[in-house]
């Protein structure tokens, strides 16, 4: 599977449950977190700064998500990405 363009494919990292105060807040519960870290898979022919394995940080709005493989994967635009960790 490769991306093309300005796409990039990436594999979404589910964060472990934090404790505030003794409470667990889950991934339900941290509604106020606008933006999601993910793994990136592939990237596009035309896609600068960014490169496969990069972790990277996402609007959770953006792009839709592919079944490859026994995986699930999203697809994004290159603008999506808000930071490189």
């Amino acid at each position: 599977m490769k991306a093309v363009n300005h796409y990039l494919v990436i594999e979404r990292i589910k964060d472990e449950p934090t404790v505030v105060g003794g409470l667990i807040l889950t991934e339900q519960t941290d509604e106020d977190n606008r933006y999601l870290k993910a793994k990136v898979i592939s990237v596009g022919n035309i896609v600068e700064g960014i490169k496969v394995d990069d972790i990277v940080h996402y609007d959770k709005h953006a792009g839709h998500g592919i079944q490859h493989k026994d995986n699930f994967y999203h697809v994004i635009k290159q603008m999506d990405v808000v930071l490189i960790d």
